[in-house]
């Protein structure tokens, strides 16, 4: 029994004791020199192989062994320590693929029949060999140690405190009203007038009063709010406090199907179950009416981070509640710094990750605005300039593209934006297809947000039914190369550019077929989710490039914290960075898998688009 072969590493680490003493009776240590075939394209499989020592390449049948595979030149996959292989080959009967030892190797041989022993006793382990990366990391989170703290994530509304409303008819006076609410303790009431539901908060009775001198047997209906901000039952927890944080509202209406009403749920409730200084960070950026104070207030979103990610937070939660903040923190600035007679006539947005929601740790600024036609205010690059110089002291670094408000070129009229986006969409060129691939990811954050709609319904009505512009668009899904050698090239690479290999594929041509099938929605996920609903991708494709995607962002940014200097102004030189040799087997071969989504993905794009590479 070889005691050097580790049973509580994962998968193994499923098992049962009893069936961990099953297979270390069985598991049989192989030893190879440089060149040794370990298993052959077209042999029977023995069974699974762990590398324990050393390095095994996967190449094509057609690839002998000779110096080059040694040289990384000839694979297309290797093995390291704690890896394992030849399970496909276990459940198809054959090896499609040579696997040959590159260096002097130790491998633990797990048999064929030991191994199918185990899957049939052991349904975990079995799930693990045979699922799809969904499925992997879903059965790895389930065994997370923070997963007492991931559970309260994923918890449902209807399963926290949902506090019964208090509801008054159309009818009912302030006075009345006023009493009712006393009575109950409440601090909010629903009216309900016809089918609506309108919200009254003590404040706005005590403004109807006070302020507008309503008399006191006015309907309380008539000063009620109908636009009621609303969160379905089923929905997560999380998703509550994103909301109140996105509204800066205190209370979410839950309503069901045919708008059931269920009750309001109070951001006090929510932050007694999440211990999370996000709200905290909120109301600082609300209030501050400095510059200084609302950079204060940016400088606490890495520790957030930090702590959210300690926690066990789930990383698409995580880009959620940042996008939330940084939407709140740029408003705030633009309050800050455009003339308030200015607010109608103008509109900021926010581009590429920041504008999909989908950035997490500062990065480099890509925004712009627009105004609208006629305009005429001879200050308005003079106030750009300061606000793109405020966000870098706030440690948004300035765009090595210079894709920021401070450059005219990205200060656009109404007609004019709608125009430069047509243009980019005739062009073909890089730098157009690259300006496009940012701007169609654009969002509005501060000013008259219909000016940014009126532009980007123009540009997608003059896009639609042109297969040519598709075809063109979707290549640069291809541009970098997905390697899945790099763990080859470890003594010769410092790393890998994950956004390169993983995030960019996956994002640029899920925003190619978004824009082909007129979906508005730019985050990356949500464009999935909405392209499943339309029959337009399979769900197992969507779902595990949504899991991809996710686990590229979430190594990313555990490496992007290794890094943090403590200091909110340093700017992380290398952000896209990973760093190969700190991550753990586990690690290794989740990313395997991920890249692999992506080459499928990109075999994908070149069917549907008819694309050459």
């Amino acid at each position: 029994m070889p005691d050097t072969f580790n049973v509580d590493q994962l998968p193994f680490g499923f098992l049962t004791e009893e069936e961990k003493t099953l297979l270390l009776s069985h598991v049989q240590r192989k030893e190879y020199k440089p060149l040794d075939i370990v298993l052959a394209a077209g042999e029977i499989s023995q069974g699974v192989f762990v590398v324990y020592k050393g390095r095994i390449a996967e190449s094509e049948r057609s690839i002998q062994p000779d110096q080059q595979l040694i040289e990384q030149q000839a694979a297309f996959m290797h093995y390291e320590a704690q890896e394992y292989f030849g399970s496909w080959s276990v459940f198809n009967g054959k090896a499609i693929h040579n696997f040959v030892a590159i260096e002097d190797t130790i491998c633990h041989l797990i048999p064929t029949q030991t191994l199918l022993e185990l899957i049939d006793s052991n349904a975990l382990f079995a799930d693990y060999f045979q699922q799809s990366l969904t499925a992997k990391r879903q059965i790895i989170a389930q065994h997370a140690p923070n997963q007492d703290m991931a559970e309260f994530m994923l918890a449902r509304i209807a399963d926290s405190t949902i506090r019964e409303p208090l509801i008054v008819e159309e009818g009912t006076s302030i006075e009345d009203a006023t009493r009712m609410m006393r009575e109950s303790k409440a601090d909010c009431l629903l009216a309900k007038k016809g089918n609506r539901y309108g919200m009254v908060t003590g404040t706005d009775l005590l403004d109807a009063v006070i302020i507008e001198h309503l008399p006191l047997d006015t309907d309380v209906s008539d000063i009620a709010s109908y636009r009621l901000i609303r969160i379905k039952p089923d929905d997560y927890l999380f998703n509550a406090l994103i909301i109140m944080t996105q509204q800066q509202i205190e209370r979410v209406v839950v309503m069901g199907e045919n708008r059931k009403l269920f009750g309001i749920i109070e951001l006090t409730d929510v932050l007694s179950q999440f211990s999370s200084h996000s709200h905290v960070i909120g109301l600082r950026v609300e209030r501050a009416q400095t510059v200084d104070e609302l950079r204060e207030a940016s400088f606490g979103l890495t520790d957030l981070i930090k702590g959210l990610i300690s926690t066990g937070v789930k990383t698409r939660f995580v880009m959620e509640l940042l996008a939330a903040l940084n939407s709140r923190i740029l408003s705030k600035l633009f309050d800050l710094i455009v003339p308030f007679e200015m607010h109608p006539h103008v509109c900021l947005i926010v581009m590429g990750s920041e504008g999909r929601g989908e950035q997490i740790m500062k990065t480099d600024q890509d925004n712009g605005l627009i105004y609208r036609d006629g305009l005429d205010w001879p200050q308005m690059h003079e106030v750009m300039k300061k606000f793109s110089e405020t966000l870098i002291s706030f440690g948004f670094p300035p765009c090595p593209g210079n894709i920021m408000v401070s450059n005219p070129e990205w200060v656009n009229s109404t007609r004019n934006w709608a125009e430069r986006l047509t243009g980019w969409s005739k062009s073909y060129e890089g730098e157009a297809s690259m300006n496009l691939s940012i701007a169609s990811d654009s969002k509005p954050v501060a000013g008259n947000i219909a000016l940014f709609k009126v532009a980007r319904n123009t540009f997608f009505r003059r896009i639609q039914d042109n297969e040519i512009f598709f075809s063109h668009f979707a290549k640069a899904a291809l541009r970098f190369d997905t390697p899945l050698t790099f763990f080859g090239r470890l003594k010769d690479s410092a790393g890998l550019d994950i956004k390169k290999a993983g995030i960019f594929p996956i994002v640029h041509g899920v925003r190619s077929i978004a824009l082909e099938s007129k979906i508005s929605e730019t985050n990356t996920f949500k464009r999935l989710e909405q392209l499943v609903e339309n029959s337009v991708l399979q769900k197992e494709l969507a779902d595990n490039l949504s899991e991809a995607l996710s686990y590229f962002v979430q190594i990313r940014l555990q490496q992007q914290i290794e890094r943090y200097t403590g200091d909110p102004t340093d700017i992380d030189q290398i952000p896209n960075e990973i760093n190969i040799k700190v991550l753990t087997a586990l690690e290794r071969q989740l990313l395997r898998d991920a890249l692999t989504v992506v080459k499928d993905f990109k075999k994908y794009l070149i069917q549907r688009y008819h694309l050459t590479f």
